[in-house]
């Protein structure tokens, strides 16, 4: 009778004991939430300063740096595609310390463009939430003789290969959306790739380049001057800063697409009280009236949403962009 009593208080006790144990994990994570950040946190910007992926990082960095009242400290790590940046990312430790604010380009690209690119998108990465879609257009040298898709298309068959176009780098967005866009289009552009979307600026401005697709933010001020001409944007529908401008597939490449999405992460492991937290934070961003204006006049789209709606997204690039890589044979150099 007494090893049944011992038992059944084993039991009691243990059963005590394992609730304890739950409730702590369950206030004790929030609670780490709550404290956590103590001291600056780190975005690191996979790409030279000046582009898209850079002013939108820097954006989102004032709001959620006052809001968890830390300076959150913008990184540049730019090279080989981005994946030097995201691999330092991937291997960081996941203290919610060193994040990540990259796009289609890291996680959907790199990876069927290299080899071995350090990083494996779905399993390296704890997404926090997307940020923004962009559209991009394609902007000519005003030197070029060239006022529409129609027109680039005509030169560049008459002229074939003499048409360079600028990007941010080999494997980059504005490389496959190029590359891509000749495919469809049937003709041979002659690649300049830099390092970064800033980089490529000087020379595309100054002529020495033809052309390039890009996002708006990049080139925003040279349409505004007319150092650069727009001739068509690479959505599915028109875009509501410059309305009167075709998009490609309305202008003579049907089904022609590219748009570019961007999200912060964290590395695996990271704890999702901190991805949460975050993740309220980056929401609050998107949702305040200058960041949503500031990317709607610059071609963008919000796109607030949680962690797991992310995780999706980053899977769904992967196989797009992965898939239209390998189709197009695209190789890193």
């Amino acid at each position: 009778m007494a090893r049944v009593s011992w038992q059944i208080s084993w039991r009691i006790t243990g059963s005590f004991i394992a609730g304890v144990a739950a409730a702590c994990i369950f206030v004790c994570q929030p609670a780490a939430a709550q404290v956590y950040p103590t001291r600056p946190v780190t975005i690191v910007v996979p790409f030279a300063a000046g582009g898209a992926n850079d002013i939108l990082a820097r954006l989102i960095a004032q709001h959620m740096g006052r809001a968890l009242g830390q300076q959150f400290v913008i990184e540049n790590r730019g090279g080989a595609g981005g994946t030097i940046g995201a691999r330092s990312v991937a291997k960081a430790p996941a203290d919610g310390y060193t994040l990540m604010v990259g796009h289609s380009g890291v996680f959907g690209i790199a990876p069927a463009l290299y080899a071995d690119p350090g990083y494996d998108p779905a399993r390296d990465f704890a997404p926090i939430g997307l940020i923004a879609s962009y559209q991009q257009v394609i902007v000519v040298h005003p030197s070029l003789p060239v006022r529409s898709v129609a027109d680039l298309i005509a030169l560049a068959r008459k002229e074939p290969g003499q048409i360079t176009y600028a990007t941010a780098g080999v494997g980059s967005g504005s490389h496959v959306s190029t590359e891509l866009f000749a495919g469809m289009a049937d003709v041979k552009l002659t690649h300049v790739p830099y390092r970064g979307t800033g980089a490529m600026q000087g020379d595309l401005v100054g002529g020495h380049v033809d052309m390039s697709i890009t996002t708006f933010p990049s080139v925003f001020g040279q349409l505004r001057s007319g150092g650069l001409r727009p001739i068509a944007v690479t959505g599915a529908t028109r875009s509501s800063i410059l309305p009167d401008l075709p998009t490609v597939a309305e202008s003579g490449v049907p089904g022609y697409v590219a748009v570019i999405h961007y999200g912060m992460v964290a590395p695996a492991g990271t704890s999702r009280a901190i991805l949460d937290r975050l993740n309220v934070e980056l929401r609050a961003a998107l949702g305040s009236e200058d960041v949503r204006a500031r990317i709607a006049e610059e071609g963008g789209e919000s796109l607030p949403g949680t962690p797991d709606q992310q995780a999706v997204d980053i899977r769904d690039e992967e196989t797009k962009w992965g898939a239209l890589v390998r189709k197009l044979g695209i190789k890193s150099e």
